[in-house]
């Protein structure tokens, strides 16, 4: 079912009644990247994804946000929704929206997934390069920016012999509007660091990554679990940045196995 809350696009799947998930897509694509995974998992469970505001089909605007403003939106779409203690599962930027959200107030979820995400904020460097890509996207064209920044989110492996997952991705991820991407690289350049935060982390949490991610390298969330009490931490093999999308099977079953553990009826 789709539906329009405070101007973003919001996609149900399954029994309303049931507990709810919550799916934050990464930079820059949509709620799409999600597919195998609301089908799979809305038999248990009342997933919802949606587009993040200025990707997808959500408002864009003038392009001028913060992660403030992305978390704002996500607790506008908890209220209309009347939900209760939602699971909230974030990837890369949905991770940095997730954890900012559990910081402001983890007492309204029940649990977290992270995917191939981080704590920190951007160093210096992380501000140039997202500097870079603001340009790049002015000086040469959205399609040129993310035909180099996308190949870099797959693993070679599975550009090589999954081309199909590739291609769709960077298809759909070219009908964003630059202005919503620009947004996006501007509200990930002033994001606060969670790192801190990480040790008061009381929900149960399960964090994924995969094992062929270069940009968020398997190491860097395993350090990220170990300071999260209890936490579980599972390599996704045969995948780099875009886990959910390279091996929607393994990540899905690793979901499924981490809330029958922990919610057992």
């Amino acid at each position: 079912m789709r539906s329009t809350i405070n101007s973003l696009t919001v996609h149900t799947y399954g029994n309303k009644k049931k507990q709810p998930i919550i799916f934050i897509h990464g930079f820059p694509f949509d709620y799409k990247m999600w597919c195998n995974h609301l089908e799979a998992l809305s038999e248990n469970y009342f997933c919802i994804a949606y587009d993040v505001r200025g990707l997808g089909e959500s408002y864009v605007g003038d392009g001028q946000y913060t992660m403030e403003f992305f978390v704002d939106d996500l607790y506008s779409i908890m209220h209309e929704m009347s939900l209760n203690n939602p699971i909230l599962c974030g990837m890369s930027m949905g991770g940095y929206i997730a954890l900012r959200a559990v910081e402001r107030d983890q007492s309204r979820f029940k649990a977290l997934i992270l995917m191939d995400t981080k704590s920190e904020a951007d160093n210096d460097e992380g501000k140039i390069k997202r500097a870079a890509a603001i340009n790049e996207i002015n000086t040469n064209g959205l399609n040129y920016f993310l035909e180099g920044f996308i190949t870099n989110c797959f693993s070679p492996a599975t550009i090589k012999n999954s081309p199909e997952k590739f291609e769709r991705i960077l298809e759909r991820a070219k009908k964003q509007d630059p202005v919503g991407v620009k947004g996006c690289l501007l509200a990930m350049i002033s994001r606060t660091d969670t790192t801190d935060y990480l040790q008061k982390i009381k929900i149960p949490t399960l964090l994924m990554v995969g094992e062929n991610d270069t940009l968020t390298p398997p190491e860097v969330m395993k350090d990220m679990a170990a300071q999260i009490d209890e936490s579980e931490f599972a390599p996704i093999p045969h995948a780099g940045h875009m886990a959910p999308v390279e091996n929607p099977g393994v990540v899905n079953n690793i979901i499924a196995s981490f809330l029958e553990r922990r919610f057992k009826k």
